[in-house]
């Protein structure tokens, strides 16, 4: 069920491309501020739900390094990934972002009670293989690494280290309650905030349909995604939802495209092929589970 719960992020990351698409020219660190703050609110409304079952200010009170690293992984990851598409082109620095998943599988062969198998990395490696390509299709000018924008590639490497390592950690802290991300969603809000003043200029969603956009994206893909992912790597199974999260760009693609803003391809066929292939086989071990229980 925790990896269900987990694939449920991934459902929830797929409508990003989408509603970010609708939502007008907001600069990339308001709009973080923005949704960061709207997904701060659903954390606190979790909190009020349960509130008999753990008291609140127990939830935020926790050791430095765990405020560190989910600040890290939250507002690390977005700066690092903005950063990366302004000194790279779009394309290359998306491929490299999207090496995560794959260092997820890999690096769950170091945690307690893990073991990497050929299954999973196949899994994965297929995985990042779909994603290329839909990339591709995306850019229409194809992939060319070049010198110039290895800024920009180094960039992206990091983004993908910071979410594989957040991920992963958060493995570790199992006794940590995943209402705590709630914190880390407010401080991202107001470290983009501060950025934002810094460096860009603000700009207001146009009309209800762009704020209607943003709300939506605070409230699922930046908001409720966050905690059913801590869920998931916590409790679920890690190599299997690294593998499955190479489906995101697959399904922000079909999104895309049912909404109008894409056109399908034969990369877009592809993709999809390699990717689910690559997700049953990462949960080879799932299915068999699930089969032995239903015999």
């Amino acid at each position: 069920m925790a990896t269900l719960f987990g694939f449920s992020a991934i459902l929830m990351w797929s409508l990003l491309a989408m509603l970010t698409a609708r939502s007008g020219a907001v600069p990339p660190f308001q709009m973080n501020a923005m949704t960061f703050s709207l997904g701060t609110l659903v954390g606190l409304a979790w909190l009020a739900m349960r509130r008999g079952e753990r008291p609140i200010l127990e939830v935020f009170r926790q050791r430095p390094a765990v405020w560190a690293l989910g600040i890290g992984g939250l507002f690390g990851y977005h700066a690092l990934y903005f950063a990366a598409l302004r000194a790279a082109p779009a394309a290359e620095a998306s491929l490299i972002a999207y090496l995560w998943p794959l260092l997820i599988v890999l690096g769950s062969a170091l945690l307690p009670g893990e073991r990497l198998r050929w299954f999973h990395l196949a899994g994965a490696v297929l995985g990042l293989s779909g994603a290329a390509l839909i990339i591709v299709a995306r850019s229409g000018d194809g992939i060319g690494f070049s010198s110039q924008h290895a800024l920009g590639y180094g960039l992206a490497a990091l983004c993908a280290l910071f979410w594989s390592g957040y991920s992963l950690l958060s493995r570790r802290l199992g006794t940590v309650p995943s209402e705590i991300v709630a914190g880390f969603c407010a401080a991202t809000a107001l470290l983009s905030a501060l950025v934002h003043l810094a460096i860009e200029e603000t700009v207001w969603p146009a009309g209800s349909s762009q704020w209607t956009a943003i709300v939506l994206l605070g409230l699922l893909p930046v908001g409720a995604a966050f905690y059913v992912w801590d869920h998931g790597v916590k409790r679920g199974d890690i190599q299997v939802l690294g593998a499955a999260s190479y489906a995101a760009p697959l399904l922000s693609t079909l999104v895309l495209i049912l909404a109008g803003e894409a056109a399908f391809s034969a990369p877009i066929l592809g993709a999809a092929l390699l990717i689910t292939a690559g997700a049953v086989l990462a949960a080879l071990p799932l299915f068999r589970r699930w089969i032995g229980r239903e015999s």
